[in-house]
């Protein structure tokens, strides 16, 4: 199995949502754009990314969302060097109705007190139901692992709470412990690096809230 070398998660850059909760009323999530610091964000992360990467060639995933489709365009990646994938199992957790703003601060702050991981939002997902997926689009990778061509980089552009859940199942991390985790910021990365023993481990540590 030709293991990669690293595993790149990066957040999408700062959207219109993270500055306006209001416009979940008029765009649906899926459709919401990066702001001009969120272009700036993924380019600076592109400039770092390019720089790790060399000319090693990368697999990558991007979630569906418009922003993410964004921020991997504004990554700057060769596309000689680069195969992409869009990948739906990456895309945000789904928060079901997002019209009703004041509905959905009700259910974030019950979220708050219930737990990030149990709580299901009302016609939308739960953490859990997010690991859920993570763990399907494992199988995918680890399939792509048993190609004799895979490169030894992956690049997956996604969003905050799929990157905790991401290295949560990875590194078979506690739901105690994956509550205690705060989100990356916007155009942030975590690197998951293959040592010497044949384990990944992960470049820095996510901050943490409690």
């Amino acid at each position: 199995m030709a293991r990669p070398q690293r595993i790149v998660l990066v957040r999408h850059g700062e959207s219109q949502g993270n500055v306006d909760e209001t416009i979940y009323e008029r765009v649906p999530d899926h459709a919401l754009e990066l702001t001009a610091k969120g272009r700036e964000q993924s380019r600076a992360v592109g400039e770092e990314l390019r720089a790790q990467f060399g000319l090693d060639p990368v697999q990558a995933y991007v979630s569906p969302y418009l922003r993410n489709r964004q921020t991997y365009a504004l990554l700057g990646m060769n596309p000689t060097r680069t195969r992409v994938m869009e990948e739906p199992r990456l895309r945000e957790q789904d928060w079901g109705n997002l019209q009703d703003a004041e509905d959905i601060r009700r259910q974030r702050k019950a979220r708050d007190a219930y737990g990030h991981f149990f709580y299901r939002f009302t016609q939308g997902e739960s953490g859990a139901d997010v690991y859920d997926r993570v763990g399907a689009f494992f199988e995918t990778l680890h399939r792509n692992f048993e190609r004799p061509d895979y490169p030894p980089n992956v690049l997956l552009v996604t969003h905050g709470l799929m990157m905790r859940l991401f290295c949560m199942r990875w590194f078979h991390w506690s739901v105690e412990e994956f509550e205690a985790l705060s989100n990356p910021d916007n155009g942030e990365c975590r690197t998951l690096l293959l040592g010497s023993d044949d384990r990944y481990t992960l470049d820095r540590p996510f901050d943490r809230w409690m």
